[in-house]
């Protein structure tokens, strides 16, 4: 690897480690300065992807910020618009309420598996 290509990565690393914390940083001010409530900050970020993607700006500011765009809950966002908007161009109307969640499947069975584990390895105490 040369050092061109180290410096590369480490400017693509320190992208997306400040778009990520930006998109923190925001959602953090929504909850302090604000009287939203986590779950209505969470549903704003999901719409800003959903947004993005129907526009089409959400492409173009991958290929800048990638992962720290794509990882946060408006990547997912932007994955249930892309979804729906394939499937509804090539199903036709019923595409678009199924295609988000097609698209979106193996990262919803993967987080629904995982929290499965989890649960089975810890021992929560409910208040």
């Amino acid at each position: 690897m040369t050092m061109l290509e180290v410096w590369k990565m480490i400017g693509t690393y320190a992208i997306v480690f400040a778009v990520g914390g930006a998109l923190c940083a925001i959602a953090e001010l929504l909850i302090v300065r604000t009287k939203l409530t986590p779950a209505r900050i969470l549903v704003i970020f999901l719409l800003t992807g959903i947004a993005l993607e129907a526009v089409g700006l959400y492409e173009p500011i991958f290929k800048v910020c990638q992962a720290g765009i794509s990882v946060p809950i408006v990547g997912f966002g932007a994955s249930l618009a892309r979804g729906s908007i394939e499937a509804a161009r090539t199903v036709g109307f019923a595409g678009a309420f199924s295609g988000g969640l097609v698209r979106t499947a193996y990262g919803i069975g993967a987080a629904v598996m995982m929290s499965y584990i989890v649960t089975l390895v810890f021992n929560p105490k409910s208040k």
